[in-house]
């Protein structure tokens, strides 16, 4: 399910990746109808009962959603709109840089 929510002059679209069997959760920032960039969050299997025992992705959104809020308006208040993701693994989490990415994982 896909919702929209507003920080300053940004349109920020957001939603899990549809049909996607591994917790993939995309905010994209538009400002005047545009696209500025993508942030995403990735949680690896080993990781997702670090977020909810049952695994369920809508549950897992729901205690994560006001953190990673917090990440893309601090990156949008920094003037980062380079496109990124925070990716959760086992032992912790790192942020990334999708631009050096050797292949290309899209919002569809």
């Amino acid at each position: 399910m896909q919702s929209t929510w507003t920080y300053n002059s940004y349109d920020i679209r957001e939603g899990l990746k549809p049909g996607s069997d591994t917790f993939r959760f995309f905010m994209s920032v538009f400002e005047n109808g545009e696209k500025k960039c993508n942030f995403c969050v990735w949680i690896k299997d080993d990781a997702l009962a670090r977020f909810d025992p049952s695994k369920d992705f809508e549950a897992i959104v729901s205690h994560g959603k006001a953190e990673w809020h917090q990440w893309v308006k601090q990156k949008l208040d920094d003037g980062d709109f380079r496109n990124r993701a925070l990716k959760f693994e086992k032992t912790g989490r790192k942020e990334i840089d999708l631009s050096a990415m050797s292949h290309h994982i899209g919002v569809d």
